[in-house]
């Protein structure tokens, strides 16, 4: 009989695109990982991969049976997460990727009071800015604020993105409020960048009575791939910068800060808060994980009150 957790580590090792990342993922050597490859091989009695000594492919005998060992193993997990989460007391393990201030600032709060309530749960939180992976790697849930792309994945909305322009107090002293988008980019900005992602286009009506939306460049004087240090570069005056609220950890007047050209229209630029994963029919333990997480942030979630009056700013906010 073929053996499953043989074939777990032949998905393994194609996923993580080699032996060594696999053996380290499951805490073994690479000869000891090997060796159980030419077992499943031998069982099989057909090749699975071609080996060099610095890569390897797949056989087309591999490639079928890659396909079959996906859905088999996929399926194994969900049996025993369903299994886990029925028990008396739920337990199992969530497996949980996210932007790093995302994490940081609302699914550890979430974690937290989600443990508490059962404490048999083990939780395994990845924070990186750089998107992984969720089923090479092996995730259950992840939190995008964007737009999606994986299409492959089932996606649920958690909260819409609300941006806003905002600057320090002693910024407009020194500049002045701009009166027009072409103004605000004249003058020096806090850009967020992150490898190939850099946001520095603003999407904005060019007058406030106006339905036609412009791209303006920003003048990125100053960018920096941690949203915290962005913040903390805003309220020293180095240059406003355009900022999703949940960015917001208290309202701005206590940061010093003001909000610019609000009577913009502003683009949210299709973009949303999301908890994806890779199967349809999730377990009650993961639902109920995004449900704490919807409870704790609410909806509206509570960061848009951290601007007064921010429903009546930047008109059209759905663009």
């Amino acid at each position: 009989m073929i053996a499953t957790n043989q074939l777990a580590l032949f998905l393994d090792v194609v996923q993580q695109g080699s032996f060594a990342k696999a053996a380290t993922l499951h805490d073994m050597d690479n000869s000891s990982l090997s060796k159980q490859i030419k077992k499943l091989e031998t069982s099989l009695g057909v090749q699975l991969l071609n080996r060099s000594t610095r890569s390897f492919s797949l056989t087309p005998a591999g490639e079928e049976i890659l396909a079959q060992t996906h859905l088999l193993i996929s399926t194994l997990d969900q049996i025993q997460n369903i299994a886990d989460s029925y028990q008396t007391t739920p337990k199992g393990h969530i497996r949980i990727a996210s932007s790093i201030a995302f994490g940081q600032m609302y699914l550890q709060p979430a974690i937290s009071r989600y443990m508490k309530k059962f404490p048999e749960v083990k939780i395994t939180l990845s924070l990186d800015d750089k998107r992984n992976d969720i089923i090479a790697d092996h995730f259950d849930l992840a939190f995008r604020v964007g737009k999606l792309t994986e299409s492959n994945l089932i996606a649920k909305k958690i909260a819409n993105t609300n941006f806003a322009l905002v600057a320090s107090k002693d910024f407009v002293a020194q500049y002045g409020y701009p009166k027009t988008p072409e103004e605000l980019i004249d003058l020096p900005a806090v850009v967020y960048s992150n490898g190939n992602v850099t946001l520095d286009l603003l999407k904005m009506s060019e007058s406030p009575s106006s339905d036609i939306f412009n791209n303006y460049k920003m003048k990125g004087n100053y960018k920096v791939s941690d949203v915290k240090s962005i913040i903390d570069a805003v309220q020293h005056g180095i240059g406003y910068t355009l900022l999703d609220l949940f960015n917001l950890e208290k309202p701005i007047s206590e940061l010093n800060l003001v909000p610019l050209l609000t009577d913009h229209k502003i683009s949210m630029l299709d973009t949303g808060i999301y908890a994806i994963y890779p199967h349809r029919k999730q377990t009650p333990l993961i639902t109920e994980f995004i449900s704490e997480l919807q409870n704790y942030i609410g909806t509206p979630p509570f960061w848009e009150s951290h601007i007064p009056n921010y429903h009546n700013l930047y008109p059209l906010k759905n663009t």
